[in-house]
C-alpha cells in the first residue's frame, strides 16, 4: 500500500488551516459516547430480535447477523469518528481498517462498504477530503471489498467512516456471548494508539508505529481465530481492553484474569503513558469497569489506564490460543452472584 506524505492542506500552515485533529474535539474511537451511558440510552432497543436475527443489540457484539440461508449470515455494521492523525490520507485508511474489523470480529468476510461522511465544508477544502475518501478506498481494496458511494452532510467537524456488509458462516459466527471458562485469552495487536493518539493532539508528534497498527487490517488474524476454532471473539476499540473483555465475559457468564505484564504494547506507548496524555475516554472506560474490576495489589493505577486505553482499529481479544499472537489471559469460571468479572494481575 502506497504511503501519502504528510503534505496535505491541513499540514500546511501557509494555507491557514491549522492542523486537521483540531477541529474534533476528541479523536479516533476515544470520542465515542460513554459505555455506560450509551448502554442506558438503547436499553430500550433490546430484546426485539425478529426471526432469522442470529446476533443482535442484546450483547453489544462488533455487527449485527442475519441467517438468509441455512448456510449464509448477512453481517452488517457502521463505523465513524473525528481525525485521529493530522494526515488526511491517514486517517481516511485508519477509518476504513476500524470500520472493517467489526466483520472480522464476528469471523466474516466484507463484501462492500459504503462512505459514511461529515465535511465542515466552509472550513476545510474538498480537497482534503477526497484525500480520506482515497485513504479509506486504499485499505478496502486490500481487503478486497469494494466501495460503492455512501453519504455525506456538511458538518461542524470533519467526520469519516463506514456502513460495511459482509458474509459468515452462520456456524462459526465468534461472538461476545460464546466465550466458555478455562480458555486462554489472546490479543491480536499492542495496545496504546489512544495515548499516543493523544499526545499526537497535543502535541503533533506522529507516531509510525501507531499508524502501522491502525491501518493493518485484521483480516489474517480472524482467519487465524477461525482456524483455531474460536467461538467468542471481539475487536479492542473505543472502551478499550478492559471495557470490550468485559463486555464479553457479562454476556457469557464467565470470568477473566489478565496478565498486565503480557499484554503488548505499541512503541512509545509506555512513555505516553509515564508523561500523563491519558485521554478523557480512557478515564470513562476505567470508571465504567471498576465496579467488576479487581486489582492485584501490586497492579498500579497507571496499568488500569493503560488497559481501559481507548484503541482505534485496535486488535482481536480471542477466547482461545491462536498461533501466533499472545496470550494476555485464561477466562475463569464466574462464582455464583460474583460481582468481579474481570481481575488484573
Amino acid at each position: 500500500m502506497s504511503e501519502r506524505p504528510a503534505d496535505s492542506p491541513a499540514h500546511d500552515p501557509a494555507v491557514g488551516l491549522g492542523r486537521l485533529t483540531s477541529y474534533a474535539h476528541g479523536g479516533g474511537c476515544a470520542c465515542k459516547i460513554p459505555p455506560g451511558e450509551l448502554e442506558d440510552a438503547v436499553r430500550g432497543l433490546t430484546g426485539q430480535n425478529a426471526p432469522g436475527v442470529l446476533v443482535g443489540l442484546d450483547d453489544g457484539d462488533d455487527a449485527a447477523a442475519v441467517l438468509v440461508r441455512p448456510d449464509l449470515a448477512v453481517l452488517s455494521t457502521a463505523d465513524f469518528f473525528t481525525p485521529v492523525v493530522d494526515n488526511a490520507y491517514d486517517w481516511g485508511r485508519i477509518a476504513a481498517a476500524n470500520a472493517l474489523s467489526d466483520v472480522y470480529a464476528m469471523g466474516g468476510t466484507p463484501v462492500v462498504a459504503i462512505n459514511l461522511v461529515g465535511w465542515p465544508r466552509e472550513l476545510l477544502p474538498m480537497e482534503l477530503m477526497s484525500e480520506v475518501l482515497q485513504g479509506g478506498l486504499d485499505v478496502a481494496q486490500l481487503a478486497g471489498c469494494p466501495v460503492i458511494g455512501g453519504h455525506s452532510i456538511d458538518a461542524p467537524e470533519p467526520t469519516y467512516g463506514m456502513a460495511v456488509t459482509g458474509t459468515a458462516d452462520p456456524q462459526r459466527l465468534m461472538r461476545n456471548d460464546a466465550a466458555r471458562a478455562g480458555l486462554p485469552i489472546t490479543l491480536t495487536k499492542p495496545i496504546g494508539v489512544g495515548l499516543l493518539n493523544n499526545r499526537h493532539k497535543i502535541t503533533g508528534e506522529i507516531f509510525p508505529a501507531a499508524i502501522e497498527t491502525m491501518t493493518s487490517l485484521n483480516k489474517s488474524a480472524s482467519e487465524a481465530a477461525l482456524a483455531a476454532g474460536a467461538e467468542a471473539a471481539t475487536d479492542v476499540t473505543g472502551f478499550g481492553l478492559l471495557g470490550h473483555l468485559y463486555k464479553m465475559c457479562r454476556a457469557s457468564g464467565v470470568g477473566a484474569t489478565i496478565d498486565a505484564a503480557a499484554v503488548p504494547l505499541v512503541d512509545g506507548a509506555a512513555e505516553a503513558l509515564r508523561d500523563g496524555f491519558v485521554s478523557g475516554g480512557t478515564r470513562r472506560n476505567l470508571d465504567w469497569v471498576r465496579p467488576s474490576l479487581t486489582a492485584g495489589a501490586d497492579v498500579p493505577e497507571e496499568t488500569l489506564l493503560l488497559l481501559a486505553d481507548a484503541q482505534t482499529s485496535g486488535g482481536l481479544l480471542v477466547i482461545g490460543e491462536v498461533p501466533g499472537y499472545p496470550v494476555i489471559g485464561e477466562t475463569t469460571v464466574l462464582p455464583e452472584a460474583a460481582q468481579t468479572f474481570v481481575t488484573v494481575r
